[in-house]
């Protein structure tokens, strides 16, 4: 009687088939993964925060608290009034004349 042939392996047998050899790493994947790698260490990299961004985040901070503090421009016009079809989840189809 034979055995299952994943439970072959566990008896000491390897397991009939076309995949009794090791499997083999996907190489074909490799230059994909270091690519990806040093995209992410250049965008580490290239995000970190310099020493003379210190001073340009304050001025910029302060434009943006002037920024907020001012009014906006369309706050006093009255927005207009959205028109809402309403739907009932029928289709109706428009009658024809001649019927």
């Amino acid at each position: 009687m034979g055995r299952h042939p994943l439970t072959a392996r566990l008896h000491g047998g390897a397991p009939p088939g076309p995949y009794a050899d090791p499997v083999e790493i996907l190489w074909w994947l490799a230059p994909a993964g270091v690519v990806t790698v040093l995209a992410m260490l250049w965008a580490t990299w290239a995000g970190r925060p310099r020493r003379d961004e210190r001073d340009r985040s304050e001025a910029a901070y302060e434009r943006f608290a002037a920024a907020i503090a001012k009014d906006h421009p369309a706050a006093g016009r009255p927005r207009p009034v959205a028109v809402r079809d309403r739907s009932t989840g029928i289709a109706v189809r428009p009658s024809r004349q001649g019927d």
